[in-house]
């Protein structure tokens, strides 16, 4: 086990990234790019922009004005703290923020680009050359450089990514669901992430003139699509023509969720941590997000070898004498850990302590966003390209506490380092998950990258101009 830290979710960071050039268009269409069929980008988590705004309307009417929360660096961690933490109301399935009075929004300017572009396009990061944060930004380029227009052939799909890949239940469903849950066992869900992927497919296909959409995904953005594709399946085949998916977890992350919900995550090191949000206030998120829950392990995948989370544990034999020994935890018994390590887990909010423990109510409610994904048939007018990373070590065992240094109570797991054993993958998704997608598919290429550096690979750019018929 290595202790490594901060290799777990390099999703939005750790990119290269290409001069920005701005493109414009001085001579009409030509023949090849009159009969070019839309692109749709879909982000993945924690790759869109997200703002804040009252929920009550201004005097004149309007909507009030909005701030944006993620991404930023300056004073990053206070806004966070104060319109996106969020708690997981069981009654709708939807992750609200602590503030009843706030509404967390994606915008949609650019057609969709600007959210998934420059994740903090403010001048504070040009000035400090922060480029970690040029998320879709290199592709977006490329696109344009091989003449597609925004709002004809290009369009970028940013969401709310602290929900459900799936659904949210709406309270006029409320009654209806429980007899339904009652009676059948299963529950009608309202979908508002995958709603709003389909609202753009139908945008982007009447913009284009009816031309059939090739959308192309990253990391989490995989399952959106997938849920969609399960949930409408008529409606993806009248409106796709192809599906290029990058670096999607379909099994999973085993190390860097099972480890995020334990620690949380820490994204950037050195100074620049000093601007942005920390670990510990990333950790109280992520415990109230049905996404989160939606990416540990799939304990009915057959891996090679099942993931683990190991934990040195002192042992008492009840007569004064103690002895060390390591507890190995699978994708189903981590449950019992995670309800062990969290059960006291609490934040400070507007004066109050808000008790955050292991979220079972989520927990179920991703247990049937997986049972909706194993749903899934593609298509046969469909193609499906499956991009993964390579030749980068990815967290999957997670180790807690040392035989030297063991863990007494489980909650002190929270505040400890972890180890990890490592597997090939692109530094966050393994290569094992990420090619589980159980299609039958156009190609498959592995690529030596990170999860985040694929969005700016020139061998990646080169599949993508031949599968979209760029010359």
């Amino acid at each position: 086990m290595g202790g490594r830290r901060g290799r777990c979710f390099p999703c939005l960071f750790h990119g290269r990234r290409r001069s920005r050039r701005r493109i414009r268009r001085t001579s009409p269409l030509n023949e090849e790019e009159e009969k070019r069929s839309p692109v749709l980008l879909v982000s993945g988590i924690g790759g869109s922009i997200l703002n804040a705004r009252k929920k009550q309307k201004n005097k004149s009417g309007g909507d009030a004005p909005a701030i944006r929360v993620w991404v930023r660096f300056f004073l990053a961690s206070l806004e966070f703290k104060k319109y996106v933490w969020s708690i997981f109301n069981p009654k709708t399935g939807y992750t609200e923020s602590l503030d009843p009075d706030i509404e967390v929004i994606v915008p949609d300017d650019d057609y969709g680009l600007y959210a998934i572009d420059i994740l903090d396009p403010t001048w504070l990061v040009r000035c400090l050359h922060l480029t970690d944060v040029y998320h879709f930004h290199d592709m977006i380029d490329m696109l344009l450089e091989s003449g597609y227009e925004k709002g004809t052939t290009l369009f970028g799909y940013g969401y709310d990514f602290r929900q459900s890949n799936s659904y949210c239940l709406c309270h006029f469903c409320l009654w209806v669901n429980l007899l339904l849950i009652l009676v059948f066992g299963w529950m009608i869900r309202i979908k508002k992430i995958v709603d709003g992927l389909r609202e753009k497919l139908v945008t982007a296909y009447k913009a284009s003139g009816g031309k059939k959409v090739n959308i192309i995904s990253h990391s989490m953005g995989g399952l959106v699509v997938l849920a969609f594709l399960s949930l409408h399946r008529d409606v993806f085949e009248m409106y796709v023509n192809s599906w290029i998916c990058i670096a999607c977890p379909f099994q999973g992350a085993p190390g860097c969720i099972n480890d995020s919900l334990l620690t949380g995550l820490q994204f950037v090191y050195g100074l620049k941590s000093f601007l942005f949000v920390s670990r510990w206030t990333m950790h109280q998120l992520l415990i109230e997000c049905p996404s989160i829950y939606e990416m540990l392990p799939n304990p009915e995948f057959k891996w090679k070898q099942s993931p683990l989370i190991n934990v040195w544990r002192k042992q008492s034999d009840g007569k004064g004498s103690t002895s060390v020994k390591m507890e190995s935890f699978g994708p189903i018994e981590t449950m019992h850990l995670f309800k062990e390590a969290l059960q006291d887990n609490e934040l400070e909010y507007d004066g109050k302590r808000v008790p955050v423990p292991f979220n079972f109510s989520i927990l179920k409610w991703a247990i049937e966003t997986r049972r909706i994904w194993k749903s899934a048939l593609l298509p046969e007018s469909v193609r499906f390209y499956n991009i993964f990373g390579t030749s980068y070590d990815t967290p999957f065992d997670v180790c807690y506490g040392s035989e030297t240094s063991p863990i007494g109570n489980l909650s002190e797991i929270c505040q400890s380092e972890p180890g990890y054993s490592w597997v090939d993958g692109d530094g966050t998704v393994p290569t094992e998950s990420a090619k589980a997608d159980g299609f039958s598919a156009a190609e498959r290429v592995g690529i030596s990258d990170t999860h985040r550096g694929l969005l700016s690979n020139e061998t990646l750019f080169q599949h993508l101009k031949q599968w979209l018929e760029i010359n």
